[in-house]
């Protein structure tokens, strides 16, 4: 899959094109719905595919401050993008001034001059231009003058999670902050993931004999409610069953709310400075207080054995499609 930053990365002698816009943080199974389709109608018209998406996410330059937490790593969602057989993926700068394009120049700037659009794929919902003027029935209607056709993808897809919703990445965040990783896997169509560095803690896992690699999160990602989790820790090419922990560490009275991951029986990791990646299975329990270091410790055994039973029993996600 090719991969663009901004439309002057676009090659100068681009032809014809199936193009998708939107955000597509996730890119969870509505997402998936759309670009398959945009895919599919690509093969059918012996023309490329592009995905189109922004950086940073557009809420975070038109309302500074209210950066919706990240569902995806840029760079774990590319990977999701080229895994559903998309030919290129176009990152554009959301800036200020892009921002202001009316949707007429929006369209003529992005889908016209810049990709030369045959054919575009949306989702019922999506909105484009200066204050999301724009719609897909303004967007089909422009077609006609910029000799492009529009479909609209229905997202009728429904699940248990969310009390039947249609799959949408605000359903998603909500879940996870909930700690409901298994409903947002639902909606996801995998584990939800956290990425980052891992860092030196209090080391206070090693010292008890859980050993963890203490993540510092990317920017604005989306971290699951505090509590004890089951799921796995990617380190390289390699998935090992791991116990997580999201929290402040009540028990010594921790005020930074860190991510930790122990991965189960692996007591001779040497993960400092490495960038891992840890998925969400199954959510345990709540964070508490003991009152002990014994009474932490009979716990911690605890959740370290229902981790280990319940991700052996699961399917394995790999570093790329997790």
């Amino acid at each position: 899959m090719q991969r663009w930053r901004g439309l002057d990365d676009v090659p100068g002698d681009w032809g014809r094109c199936v193009v998708t816009i939107g955000s597509y943080d996730g890119v969870h199974r509505g997402h998936q719905l759309i670009m398959g389709r945009a895919v599919e109608r690509a093969r059918e018209l012996g023309l490329p595919s592009v995905v189109v998406t922004f950086d940073p996410h557009p809420s975070e330059v038109v309302r500074p401050g209210s950066h919706p937490p990240l569902l995806s790593a840029h760079h774990h969602r590319a990977e999701l993008v080229a895994a559903l057989g998309v030919d290129a993926l176009l990152i554009v700068p959301f800036t200020s001034e892009f921002s202001k394009l009316s949707p007429s120049e929006f369209v003529r700037t992005v889908l016209v001059d810049g990709l030369h659009a045959k054919y575009v794929v949306e989702g019922p919902n999506f909105r484009f231009g200066h204050k999301a003027a724009g719609d897909v029935d303004f967007l089909s209607a422009l077609g006609l003058k910029y000799d492009y056709e529009l479909e609209v993808v229905d997202l009728f897809m429904r699940g248990e999670a969310g009390g039947g919703e249609p799959f949408s990445s605000t359903l998603t965040r909500r879940l996870i902050g909930a700690g409901d990783v298994e409903g947002a896997a639902e909606v996801l169509g995998r584990p939800h993931r956290v990425e980052g560095v891992v860092v030196r803690g209090a080391q206070r896992g090693r010292d008890l004999g859980y050993p963890t690699a203490n993540v510092e999160t990317l920017p604005h990602t989306a971290i699951p409610a505090d509590g004890v989790y089951a799921g796995w820790l990617h380190v390289g090419d390699e998935a090992m069953p791991a116990a997580i922990s999201v929290g402040t560490n009540p028990t010594f009275d921790g005020t930074a709310r860190t991510v930790e991951a122990y991965a189960i029986d692996r007591v001779d990791l040497d993960l400092y400075g490495l960038h891992v990646a840890v998925d969400f299975l199954t959510y345990l329990r709540g964070m508490e207080k003991f009152d002990t270091i014994e009474a932490l410790l009979e716990r911690m055994a605890d959740d370290v054995k229902r981790a280990r039973d319940l991700v052996g029993a699961a399917e394995q996600p790999s570093r790329s499609d997790g």
